[in-house]
């Protein structure tokens, strides 16, 4: 469902974002650009609002904002759930599922077999086909393709590598437990073979999960190319929670490398913050890229929710959106390499009605100063400020009375905030309300922040998007000022320009 409109009894279904009509959403996956559209799917209770029944949802879009609902794709059963995993197109029917001239779609997920059947508490990777362009999917009748007897086996990203050791799929999974990371190739995606095993490395304060390896040129130079290692932990997070991390690295087909470990084995909690995190905020889980994304881009989504609170958010029956879909680059940032996102998307495409809101260059006083004319409940938010000798600045979004959402700047300690703790309706979970940070640099002397607000969201990308920070919030729907704060002193605001999208 998308752009649905609040209403009093759902005032904080998201514009912006991916939601399921009334049902129960986590983790994305089987991600694939196909046929001129984008396809979405994603862990889903076709039967209810609790995460339980687990199925593959679908979604298209050919813009990545505007989403059509589609039936669910692949249905659990009596002997398993269908978790995570991926989906390719068998150009070359490698795996015999083609017909009469059609290659097929092929997903790769994971079976969670079920008390009484005969692999009862195993999870193993099975494979589903499509010969109508993702529609509808057929069970290979020999599933599983890959057992290893293991409780925590899942995840797998599949891909096709072309490189010196020759033309050959290649997957990767997680043992959950086991902060490792495990990879196999194979011919036909029938018949696996392993490769090597990558971890435990850095974040390891909880499971890991849904890993993805990509690669992707150093500051756009076609002759610099690293690879990039995504996994997902839970908890763990730098702000706690469940979150995302990433080692850039080299892959020869077999093995991947990492040059950007901190830690060996299990991590160090004083060393947290030097991790490479997809996200600092609290709400950006299980990410995972799309598979032949036009003109080869990287592009992410991920799952805007938290482990530690998500059966209690305070939503009408639907559960948990996705993020915004990010375009991701590698760039060369004091002289290390570091993953940089941009969102994409065509967000004029959600109104019927779009208005701007600009402020040119003034100093901004210590005090909050709300912004006549700029209020809003889904907008993107362009700010620039110089700091000047306040200890704190920054903007208030979806404020009203004693509730907002502070997202702010402190340039002594090279950090930015995220204040949630009066955002609205926090007292539902005891870890919500929360004030989150993330090290950011100064860029030629400014700051830079661009905001994505939605009834239910922040997200931020600082400077350019080395940078973010992804909140839920649940404000009253009258809170919907905009404020600037400095404390301590002034500050210079270089610009502001705010879209305002409903």
């Amino acid at each position: 469902m998308t752009a649905a409109a609040a209403t009093t009894t759902d005032i904080f279904r998201p514009a912006l974002h991916y939601s399921t009509g009334g049902t129960w959403l986590n983790d994305p996956n089987g991600l694939i650009f196909h046929d001129g559209a984008y396809h979405l799917y994603y862990q889903n209770n076709p039967f209810g609002s609790e995460h339980a029944n687990l199925s593959w949802g679908h979604a298209t879009s050919t813009d990545l904002v505007s989403w059509t609902d589609h039936p669910v794709a692949i249905v659990c059963d009596e002997n398993e759930d269908i978790f995570s995993g991926s989906i390719v197109f068998d150009r070359q029917n490698t795996s015999g599922f083609g017909k009469d001239g059609t290659a097929p779609l092929v997903a790769i997920y994971t079976s969670a077999y079920k008390p009484g059947s005969m692999l009862e508490g195993i999870q193993a990777q099975s494979l589903a086909y499509s010969l109508d362009g993702g529609y509808t999917w057929s069970k290979y009748a020999e599933n599983p393709v890959l057992d290893r007897r293991s409780a925590d086996f899942r995840d797998p990203k599949v891909f096709r590598y072309e490189g010196d050791t020759g033309s050959y799929w290649v997957m990767v999974a997680v043992e959950a437990q086991d902060f490792q990371v495990l990879l196999y190739k194979s011919r036909d995606l029938r018949n696996w073979e392993y490769l090597s095993t990558f971890g435990p490395a850095n974040a390891t304060g909880g499971i890991w999960e849904c890993p993805d390896l990509f690669p992707l040129p150093i500051d756009g130079d076609p002759e610099n190319v690293k690879w990039v290692l995504t996994v997902n932990l839970n908890p763990g997070g730098p702000n706690g929670g469940s979150a995302g991390q990433y080692f850039v690295g080299d892959f020869d087909g077999a093995t991947f490398t990492s040059a950007t470990t901190v830690t060996e084995g299990l991590q160090d909690p004083d060393r947290l913050g030097e991790y490479q995190w997809l996200d600092w905020g609290r709400d950006y889980y299980a990410a995972v890229s799309f598979s032949d994304a036009p003109e080869g881009r990287r592009l992410m989504i991920a799952w805007m929710n938290n482990w530690q609170y998500v059966n209690e958010l305070p939503t009408a029956s639907w559960r948990s959106p996705m993020s915004l879909v990010r375009e991701l680059t590698l760039q060369t940032i004091g002289g290390e390499t570091h993953l940089v996102q941009q969102p994409v998307g065509d967000w004029a495409a959600v109104s019927a009605s779009v208005s701007n809101f600009n402020l040119p260059e003034t100093t901004i006083p210590a005090g909050t100063t709300i912004l006549d004319g700029a209020a809003g409940t889904v907008q993107r938010i362009d700010i620039s400020w110089t700091p000047g000798a306040a200890e704190e600045f920054g903007v208030v979004v979806r404020g009203g009375g004693s509730q907002g959402t502070r997202i702010g700047i402190r340039p002594a300690e090279g950090t930015m905030v995220v204040d949630r703790r009066e955002s609205g309706h926090t007292d539902f979970h005891e870890a919500f309300a929360s004030i989150d940070t993330a090290p950011i640099r100064l860029v030629e002397g400014q700051y830079q922040l661009t905001l994505f607000v939605d009834r239910c969201s922040v997200e931020v990308f600082a400077q350019g998007g080395q940078v973010t920070m992804t909140e839920l919030v649940f404000p009253s729907l009258t809170s919907n000022d905009v404020s600037l704060y400095s404390v301590g002193g002034s500050t210079t605001l270089n610009s502001l320009h705010i879209t305002q999208y409903a």
